[in-house]
């Protein structure tokens, strides 16, 4: 048996674009399901608002998310923030360029005092990346 790890990020009406903006950073297969797939709208605007989506990307990236009904209280970023790190320069490369498509760069991704290259971003949705690569050169 395994045990995963992996992020559910939260968005108010933005989920399905959030979701497949983050399919075409890390390719993969996506699903989503609305509340009215379920029955589980309780508002007619949350008919076809995400009530789960999953990512299933390359390189065992796993990301769930959906949209919070507007009854619920949402704030955005506050408390969600979400890792990249290893030593495949190239990937963590390629995906911190295409997560700063309309992001706020928060670090740039540079050398850091530990020795690895590390940035940080808060994508055009509000989820804020932080992304380590090991011992990659500035």
């Amino acid at each position: 048996m395994t045990v995963r790890l992996n992020p559910y990020l939260g968005f108010r009406g933005e989920a399905r674009a959030a979701m497949e903006f983050y399919r075409g950073v890390f390719g993969g297969e996506l699903t989503v399901s609305t509340f009215g797939d379920f029955g589980a709208a309780q508002d007619p605007a949350e008919t076809d608002q995400v009530m789960h989506a999953q990512l299933l990307g390359e390189h065992g990236v796993v990301l769930m998310g959906s949209d919070t009904p507007q009854r619920m209280s949402y704030n955005p970023g506050d408390t969600t923030s979400v890792s990249l790190s290893g030593d495949e320069e190239a990937t963590l490369q390629r995906w911190w360029d295409a997560l700063s498509d309309g992001a706020t760069v928060l670090q740039p991704l540079t050398k850091a005092q530990w020795g690895d290259s590390f940035g940080m971003l808060r994508d055009r949705f509000g989820t804020t990346w932080l992304v380590n690569i090991s011992g990659a050169p500035a």
